[in-house]
């Protein structure tokens, strides 16, 4: 199995490339997010990096629900979607101590995941963020739009796309 790795690394003429000192890690729970997640955590303990994983579940609002359903459930959906999260974190957190390495992990909640893990990366100071993509195209890809795409596009820091 071949695997695609697309780095965008934007750098100020002159300056040395530096190492990442601290990795954020954007997961959504898939299998694929998993495998993006051993990638940037192998990476990470080759280059001697702290981790941050973070996963976005969507808001209530997010979601589309029509107005009769809005309100009735936003507090059973709050505390699966927490409970998904968790989920989705604990298995990074398993995957790091099996390779004998520790992460951070953070949980938000936001309508636009993108934004969200670019706010992470700043908050935490990150240098570098790893994620998977899909590889979504055509009018799927239109349709749905590109998280990855759009996290490449904005971000300040490099940003690695982990593709099959």
């Amino acid at each position: 199995m071949v695997h695609l790795v697309s780095m965008s690394i934007h750098r100020r003429s002159g300056a040395d490339l530096e190492m990442p000192k601290h990795i954020l890690i954007a997961i959504d729970g898939s299998d694929f997010a998993l495998e993006a997640a051993r990638y940037g955590l192998e990476l990470a303990a080759s280059l001697n990096s702290r981790v941050t994983a973070v996963t976005v579940v969507p808001t209530w609002e997010a979601i589309g629900l029509s107005e009769i359903a809005r309100g009735h459930f936003a507090d059973e959906y709050a505390a699966r979607a927490k409970a998904y999260g968790d989920a989705c974190l604990a298995c990074v957190s398993e995957i790091a101590s099996s390779t004998g390495f520790s992460c951070d992990t953070m949980q938000t909640s936001s309508d636009h995941p993108d934004r969200a893990i670019l706010a992470a990366a700043a908050d935490r100071g990150c240098d570098l963020v790893v994620m998977g993509s899909h590889g979504r195209r055509g009018v799927e890809g239109v349709v749905l739009g590109s998280v990855a795409q759009k996290v490449l596009t904005y971000s300040k820091v490099p940003v690695l796309v982990y593709r099959r």
